[in-house]
C-alpha cells in the first residue's frame, strides 16, 4: 500500500463547495482505504495499492469521479506522502517570519514546473522569493499580497490551472501529520 495525498484544485473557492464528508465518500466509493480529509480546502490523505508507476492513472480515477459527483471542472496533484514530506523538509526560506506566507506550489506537469521556474527570472527576489525544489516551487510572499505580486499574476493564468495547486507550509504539516 502506498500513501497518497491528493491535493483539490479550487475548492471551497468561486462558489465550488465540496463537504469533507462528502469528499471523504467519494474517495472510498472508488475503494480506496484510511482516508482521512484535512481542514476544508481539498486535502484528503489515503491509502491505496498503487505504486507511483500507477500515479496517472489514481489521479485520472479521481479526477473523473470528482467530475461526475460533484459536476466541476476537478484538477489534482497527487503526491505520495515522502513526496510531501520532503516538499516541507525543503522549504528555503524562514517558515517563522510573521510578515510572509510560507506557500509551496506542487506542480503534476515537470514542463509546467520548468516553465514557472523559468518565469522567476523575470521577478525581484527581496519582492517576491521563489526557489525550485523537487516538482514544486517554494513562495514566500507578503502576508496580504499573494494575488498581486508579479509572480501571483505568472501564477494566475489559465495554462497552469489544471497543473498547479498552492498550500501553505502549516496546511502540508497538518496533512503530514494526520493520523
Amino acid at each position: 500500500m502506498t500513501t497518497w495525498v491528493a491535493l483539490l484544485r479550487g475548492v471551497n473557492v468561486n462558489g465550488i463547495t465540496i463537504r469533507s464528508a462528502d469528499l471523504a465518500t467519494l474517495f472510498r466509493d472508488l475503494g480506496i482505504a484510511d482516508v482521512k480529509t484535512i481542514l476544508a480546502s481539498g486535502n484528503v490523505r489515503f491509502e491505496a495499492d498503487a505504486p507511483a508507476s500507477s500515479r496517472t492513472e489514481l489521479k485520472l480515477r479521481i479526477e473523473q469521479a470528482l467530475r461526475e459527483r460533484f459536476d466541476y471542472d476537478a484538477w489534482i496533484v497527487l503526491v505520495s506522502i515522502d513526496e510531501l514530506r520532503a516538499a516541507i523538509d525543503g522549504y528555503p526560506f524562514d517558515a517563522a517570519d510573521a510578515g510572509r506566507q510560507p506557500y509551496v506550489i506542487f506542480c503534476s506537469d515537470e514542463v509546467v514546473r520548468a516553465e514557472l521556474a523559468e518565469a522567476t527570472a523575470s521577478v525581484d527576489p527581496g519582492e517576491d522569493p521563489v526557489q525550485t525544489g523537487q516538482g514544486v516551487l517554494y513562495w514566500s510572499p507578503e502576508k496580504g499580497r499573494s494575488v498581486d505580486t508579479p509572480f501571483a499574476k505568472i501564477l494566475a493564468k489559465a495554462r497552469y490551472k489544471a497543473t498547479t495547486t498552492t498550500r501553505n507550509l502549516r496546511t502540508l504539516e497538518k496533512i503530514a501529520n494526520a493520523s
